[in-house]
């Protein structure tokens, strides 16, 4: 059911793009948003990871500087059926995590200092799972799709604002101005809108997928709380904000419920409350 919706969200966003093409620019801006979203999506889907890792920092370990990483790791990716990711580390003190990579062949995880030193086996047991559930469901290839095709919707919008549909005094004399105006603002409203959604199911997804593949939700239970209160002391320094969508925990974190509505992660406590109706109902 989490993939038909998937695919219902990333359809609509598509339509919504055709749309919007169509009406700005005709024939011509829809060809153009639709060139831009397919170039987009070919360059994400090729070097997305190798740009979150390079954005942030992240350094290669292996087996040797970090044997318990690899444990965990090697152990969980066993249990799913699953190659191993690549594993780097991100010079930064607040603790958190992100997967990155096209599928689990081509798939890698990444894990800050702080994320290591603060989390005990169970919780980092958790965090790996939570990071391999995003693996296993390609909630990174889904991701990529959302961002660019987002980017192309907001691109399209404004270009066809300027460019497309006649000329600025014959779409005034039509009616069609304010309009045009209105839409060039609502257009990339709407396709943020469905990204975070896409997002939000990603990560209470990958909640549930890792709860399941550890046997019981407490260590990532135990793991988003600690989370939740060192992301709110630590400032992030090392993690841009393109890439802090892909983070187990939003690294930045706003207060208020404006903040929240447009957040790319559910709230904490939600997550929490989701995994504890999980071991109260025995579905884990």
């Amino acid at each position: 059911m989490r993939i038909l919706r998937t695919t219902f969200l990333l359809t609509a966003l598509t339509l919504f793009l055709v749309i919007v093409g169509q009406y700005l620019g005709g024939r011509n801006g829809m060809i153009i948003g639709l060139g831009f979203a397919f170039f987009s999506n070919a360059f994400a889907y090729f070097f997305s990871d190798k740009i979150a890792l390079l954005s942030s920092g992240a350094q290669a370990v292996s087996r040797e500087q970090l044997p318990r990483l690899y444990e965990v790791m090697e152990r969980l990716a066993a249990k799913a059926n699953l190659p191993v990711p690549k594993l780097y580390v991100i010079p930064e003190d607040a603790p958190n995590a992100f997967a990155t990579g096209r599928n689990p062949r081509h798939a890698s995880v990444a894990v800050t200092h702080g994320l290591l030193r603060v989390m005990n086996d169970d919780e980092l047991e958790g965090v790996i799972a939570h990071e391999l559930s995003h693996v296993r469901n390609y909630d990174i290839l889904i991701s990529s799709v959302a961002a660019t095709l987002a980017g192309a919707i907001s691109f399209l919008a404004h270009m066809g604002f300027w460019f497309g549909g006649g000329s600025r005094d014959e779409r005034n004399r039509e009616g069609g101005g304010f309009l045009t105006l209105l839409l060039m603002f609502l257009a990339p409203l709407g396709a943020m809108l469905l990204q975070l959604g896409l997002s939000r199911q990603r990560e209470y997804g990958a909640d549930e997928t890792g709860a399941h593949m550890v046997g019981n939700p407490d260590g990532l239970i135990s793991a988003l709380q600690k989370l939740g209160a060192y992301n709110k002391q630590i400032p992030t320094t090392a993690i841009s904000p393109s890439t802090s969508a892909l983070c187990i925990v939003k690294p930045l974190f706003g207060g208020g419920t404006f903040s929240s509505l447009f957040s790319t992660h559910p709230p904490l406590a939600d997550r929490i409350a989701a995994l504890r109706e999980m071991r109260a109902d025995s579905r884990v």
